[in-house]
This record gives C-alpha cells, structure tokens and sequence, in this order.
C-alpha cells in the first residue's frame, strides 16, 4: 500500500472532476479524498495498491471530458486511515 498526494491544475474546477475522481478511484479500490483548492487546483489524497495508485494518477493526466488538465504534481504522503474515497469541502 501507498500514498500519493496530487495535485491537479488546469481547467479542473466546475467540470465534474471531483465527482469524476470519486467514481474513477472507488473503481480501482482505492481510498482518500479529494477537494477543490482556492487557488484553482484539485488536490487528492490516493491511498492503495501501488498499481491501483498509479492508474488513477495517470487518469488524472486526462481526468473527466470537460477538464483540461494542464499538470498532476505528485508527492509521496501519509495514509491518514480514510475507510473509503469521498469528497472534501473546499481549502
């Protein structure tokens, strides 16, 4: 099991895509969050199979149809012991 953090910048706010990541991450069994950041960016917290975690971090690369997603920074994170992957308030 890993953890990643991402951070998605772009045209990502007001498309779907935390709904979109909601969906994508449950599908591949993983667990965490996303929300919307201030400044524009979607941030996510991925916790799962090395596999499972790198599949969805290239699907953020693409994320839902109406986004434009310029960059997907990556860091290696904590688990923080979510029980399943949900949206967050925005920070």
């Amino acid at each position: 099991m890993i953890a990643l953090r991402l951070s998605v910048i772009g045209r990502v706010q007001g498309v779907g895509f935390r709904a979109w990541a909601v969906h994508e991450a449950m599908r591949r069994n993983l667990r965490g969050w996303v929300r919307n950041r201030r400044d524009g960016s979607v941030e996510a917290l991925v916790i799962g199979e090395s596999e499972a975690v790198a599949g969805m971090a290239a699907a953020c690369r693409l994320g839902p149809p109406l986004a434009q997603v310029i960059e997907v920074r990556q860091s290696p994170a904590e688990d923080d012991g979510s029980a399943d992957f949900f949206e967050l308030p925005t920070d």
